[in-house]
């Protein structure tokens, strides 16, 4: 695989963990411990059944918890730190799939690329399971949260599979999430600014 289309899984992953932290991470384990992909010697680990046991306990964990509501809505806030460092995970263990790099350059290209790519998905969900649950009183959240695990599923089986496929879907998600992040500032700085309005009067 070139660095091109090691890039383009890292991206791909990264954008499944801004659905899901850990069950990008798990397929990726899973892809190397079967042998579809090859990571370099010192991701082999990887692959390994202690890091495939460890990340399809902690992925199922994560996908239950998401279907009750107080903790859904404090996943969320540990998860926005979490999902960049998931990205740049990916990315870093993907890009090694090229051959053997400078790991500052690895790191960098990973923070940049696989870190923001994984925060903008998981503002954009974040908001979007926040307005759906204050819409319909908390009972639209388990379906937001299906709809989430299956993206993350989706898009991280595309990425291994096909890479250059998943980068154009990528690039519709930080699209569609960088507006909706866009817009959810927008709309809060006009209600301060008409608050502040209304105080003066």
């Amino acid at each position: 695989m070139n660095v091109l289309m090691a890039l383009c899984l890292g991206i791909g992953l990264s954008a499944a963990c801004g659905f899901r932290v850990f069950i990008p991470p798990l397929a990726l384990s899973i892809a190397a411990h079967s042998g579809a992909i090859q990571l370099s010697p010192d991701w082999q680990w990887v692959g390994n059944y202690p890091a495939l046991i460890t990340l399809a306990i902690a992925a199922t964990i994560e996908v239950l918890a998401y279907f009750i509501p107080w903790v859904s809505n404090m996943l969320d806030s540990i998860e926005i730190a979490l999902a960049p460092m998931a990205g740049m995970f990916v990315t870093a263990s993907s890009l090694s799939i090229a051959g053997e790099f400078n790991p500052v350059i690895v790191w960098t290209v990973a923070a940049i690329t696989g870190g923001v790519t994984a925060e903008t998905v998981e503002v954009a969900t974040s908001m979007t399971r926040l307005v759906t649950s204050g819409a319909t009183g908390g009972m639209g959240g388990p379906i937001v949260s299906l709809l989430e695990v299956l993206s993350s599923i989706v898009l991280s089986i595309l990425a291994i599979t096909v890479p250059i496929l998943a980068i154009f879907l990528v690039l519709f998600l930080i699209i569609y999430g960088g507006g909706k992040i866009l817009r959810f500032i927008s709309k809060r700085k006009r209600r301060r600014q008409m608050k502040a309005f209304l105080d003066e009067r």
